[in-house]
């Protein structure tokens, strides 16, 4: 609180005080009174004055002082109120009690926001669990009579489905902690519950499958990572090149007390400018905009289901060459 912006609210205070004072003093002058009267009364005057500005100012000072203070360092903003003392001023008194009726009113409509949007959620994984059965029953259908049916149209359903799975862990992703399960997972198997989950797509665009070391054991949730996987396996397969024969391989390394799980493909690989975004929301890249029609959703649901189990998750690239993908596991202590 400055000073100076101060005395320029209060002006209209100093010019009527300084008014009353030359309307007194003239009174003064024309009463005759000794100037040592005069003396006295313009020091007491203009020191009641100053004392009392002074004073008003000090008590404003402190209380604007400590709020701006206070609300710089909190990320948490709407939170001042828990912070800030009631001031013995009128004027800051009824600032306080503004405040505090507005964030009354902001944690009613946020609560009501959120129940709503809670009831939304659930209505919508009632949906997808709904809709995911006939979808499941189309998959399998265009699996038995794989010959009597156009490829375009069993592409097409296996592309709703796993749009389908995009959105249930979409929303399942903010209480994930709800669902997960965390306990001793195989990554050898695991791997090969996902290798054969997109069979039909590595055979269809002959993609050469490498399983190197996964011989180990990881604490994590094998359902949620296995969809993860998924993703990167599918990318992997959809950002191919045409010019040589597609690769995929999976392996696993220690590194600092960590398990790492590779998936290294020799596709179109990401431009150095998009590597540090691709975990970003709806982030799509120069790869997503000429190669192939994508979301951006994939990666940035895989990083934050990564985030949830406490599993970090990087990206390696150099573009017309390679991708390598990585997740990171804490290794297990004995």
């Amino acid at each position: 609180m400055l000073l100076k912006k101060y005395l320029k609210d209060k002006l209209f205070v100093i010019l009527f005080g300084t008014g009353i004072f030359i309307v007194l003093f003239m009174l003064l002058v024309a009463f005759k009174v000794p100037a040592s009267l005069k003396t006295a009364f313009t020091l007491i005057f203009w020191f009641f004055l100053v004392v009392s500005i002074g004073f008003e100012y000090a008590r404003r000072y402190r209380f604007y002082n400590e709020l701006k203070n206070n609300l710089d360092g909190l990320d948490q903003k709407y939170l001042i109120l828990e912070m800030l003392e009631r001031p013995d001023f009128y004027e800051g008194q009824i600032m306080t009690d503004i405040l505090y009726e507005i964030d009354k009113s902001m944690t009613e409509q946020v609560k009501k926001y959120s129940l709503n949007m809670e009831d939304f959620k659930e209505y919508i994984e009632m949906w997808i669990h709904e809709v995911k059965i006939p979808i499941s029953s189309l998959v399998l259908m265009c699996h038995n009579h794989q010959d009597a049916l156009d490829k375009k149209y069993i592409s097409q359903i296996k592309r709703l489905d796993r749009y389908i799975d995009q959105v249930l862990y979409y929303v399942r992703a903010e209480h994930a902690e709800k669902d997960y399960r965390i306990k001793k997972t195989d990554l050898k198997k695991m791997v090969h519950n996902v290798v054969m989950n997109n069979k039909d797509d590595l055979l269809e665009t002959g993609v050469n499958l490498k399983l190197g070391e996964l011989a180990q054991t990881v604490v994590t949730d094998a359902k949620w990572l296995e969809f993860i996987l998924n993703q990167i396996i599918n990318n992997a397969v959809k950002y191919r090149r045409e010019d040589v024969e597609p690769e995929i391989a999976v392996w696993t390394e220690k590194k600092d007390y960590l398990v790492l799980l590779h998936v290294r493909d020799n596709g179109i690989g990401i431009p150095q400018n998009d590597i540090g975004r691709i975990f970003e929301k709806s982030f799509t890249g120069e790869n997503g905009r000429k190669h192939a029609k994508s979301t951006g959703m994939g990666l940035y649901i895989a990083k934050n289901l990564c985030r949830k189990l406490g599993h970090g998750i990087g990206a390696e690239s150099v573009a017309g060459e390679f991708t390598d993908i990585w997740i990171g596991f804490e290794e297990e202590k004995d």
